[in-house]
């Protein structure tokens, strides 16, 4: 079995080198749009990709003018304790956004925990979740920052938790340890991934 190290940096790899991102990422966002429980779901959280993630700017953009659902974007931040923490921003319009960490897009750090934009976590009903592999069993790998992970555990009982990555992504086995998190599907270019419970 190789170490969660072997794996990432053979998926950051495959990742890396993956052709036709852009067309690629149009068809696995489509697959996110059509799935019932997101056509259900009233607050969703969608990651905005940097580097070779799947890229989810211009879905973003088209589900703001939707205004059928409340979108939210996560920003890395700290917690009380010092620990790694996503922050939870209600985004109405992207000029709200500046570059921040990594180049991500992020609300400006003098309006982190605004009142009226900052949303809780058990208000989510669906997080699209980004990771550099997963295996056919919604098993996922992520960078090992923690941020989404520290996330789940506040997530409410009810909250889908869709991932999205390329075929390239996908391994045999990712090594998951007791805390890490089975993801309820897990959405390529070609197919669906779907996981019972997590």
């Amino acid at each position: 079995m190789l170490s969660k190290s072997m794996q990432r940096r053979m998926a950051y790899d495959a990742r890396n080198t993956q052709q036709d991102k852009q067309r690629l990422s149009q068809k696995i966002c489509q697959q996110v749009l059509a799935l019932e429980e997101y056509q259900q779901a009233n607050t969703v959280l969608w990651y905005l990709h940097c580097r070779s993630e799947v890229q989810t700017y211009q879905t973003v953009v088209a589900e703001l003018q939707k205004q059928d659902k409340q979108i939210v974007i996560p920003y890395c931040t700290k917690d009380s304790q010092g620990d790694n923490h996503l922050g939870l921003w209600h985004l109405e319009d992207f000029s709200e956004l500046s570059a921040g960490t990594w180049g991500i897009l992020e609300p400006p750090q003098q309006r982190w925990g605004e009142t009226g934009k900052e949303i809780s976590p058990e208000q989510i009903d669906m997080v699209i979740v980004p990771g550099v592999a997963f295996d056919r069993q919604c098993g996922r790998l992520g960078n090992g920052a923690g941020y989404y992970d520290r996330l789940f555990a506040h997530l409410a009982a009810q909250c889908k938790l869709i991932a999205m990555g390329f075929d390239s992504q996908i391994f045999e086995h990712i090594l998951m340890q007791e805390h890490d998190v089975y993801m309820h599907a897990v959405i390529t270019e070609s197919r669906i991934y779907h996981k019972s419970s997590r």
